[in-house]
């Protein structure tokens, strides 16, 4: 597997450290930030379809890889087990944050609060892509309280008193999926780790996350992220990644039977990935 030097993860694990701090940063975050509770209020869930849609994009993604493949250790009982502490509060987040949703709704124009839940998505897909890019964006939250300033309309505020609980099930059942998509690379990973490009995971993550804020405007087919978020993850896999036995050219100089003086596949991938502006010393320790 690649060395990945994915953005978010990057930016997430030099605040938070330890695997599991780092994966319930990663994959609380749309819940802080204030992300999911905009993509419900934009109907992101309104079918099946767009529940994967926000499970696997949103909760799961190309960070939540990058940290379940290359961060947490290799056994996968205690890999299960830090998942799940993370994975039952998540969802538990999700169906409360879901029943607010009504609440909050009829106090905003919902039409124009739509448009800053797409312009949100899109500037995660930026980060996503580009740590470059990403410094020059403002944060999530800040676009989407830009977004319920701009959409605000309080003469048809109405406190609901009972919740929606079609709605808490499909915010419940989002979380459940990005829960079960790292479970599920949990148990795939002494399969997989070899085999993915984290790297070329993430910008395809990116393109599906750009295809979802389409979407939700309705620029595209309300149906479209999933196929390109499929497409990425069958894209990034590579199976040079491999580890193949080295062989020797006839000439080649040896010193004790071996190679003199060749690069370590480290020396050798050293500057295969990073972005402009980056230097060494900026590496996570699991980069």
């Amino acid at each position: 597997m690649s060395s990945s030097r994915h953005p978010i993860a990057l930016r997430l694990e030099q605040k938070v450290g330890g695997a599991t701090k780092l994966l319930a940063t990663v994959m609380l975050l749309p819940l802080i930030d204030g992300i999911f509770p905009a993509l419900v209020l934009a109907d992101a869930l309104s079918s099946t379809v767009g529940i994967l849609q926000v499970g696997l994009l949103v909760f799961g993604g190309s960070a939540t890889v990058a940290v379940v493949l290359v961060e947490m250790d290799a056994d996968p009982v205690q890999q299960s087990k830090e998942v799940l502490m993370v994975g039952i509060p998540l969802i538990l987040i999700a169906g409360l944050e879901a029943a607010m949703a009504p609440t909050i709704a009829s106090v905003l124009d919902i039409v124009v609060f739509e448009r800053f839940a797409a312009l949100v998505i899109v500037a995660i897909a930026a980060k996503t892509a580009s740590a470059t890019i990403g410094e020059y964006l403002p944060r999530e939250s800040v676009i989407i309280g830009l977004g319920a300033i701009a959409s605000l309309n309080p003469s048809t505020f109405a406190f609901v008193l009972t919740a929606d609980l079609e709605l808490v099930a499909r915010g419940m059942a989002a979380g459940g999926v990005g829960v079960a998509f790292a479970l599920m690379l949990v148990l795939l990973r002494p399969r997989i780790e070899d085999l993915v490009d984290i790297d070329r995971f993430r910008f395809g993550s990116a393109v599906a996350l750009g295809t979802l804020a389409l979407s939700i405007i309705e620029v595209v087919p309300s149906e479209a992220p999933l196929p390109v978020f499929a497409m990425a993850a069958l894209l990034a896999i590579d199976p040079t990644e491999t580890t193949e036995p080295s062989t020797i050219a006839p000439g080649m100089p040896t010193t004790d039977g071996g190679p003199e003086d060749l690069p370590t596949e480290d020396e050798s991938d050293k500057n295969q990935y990073g972005y402009p502006g980056e230097s060494d010393d900026d590496r996570a320790p699991w980069i």
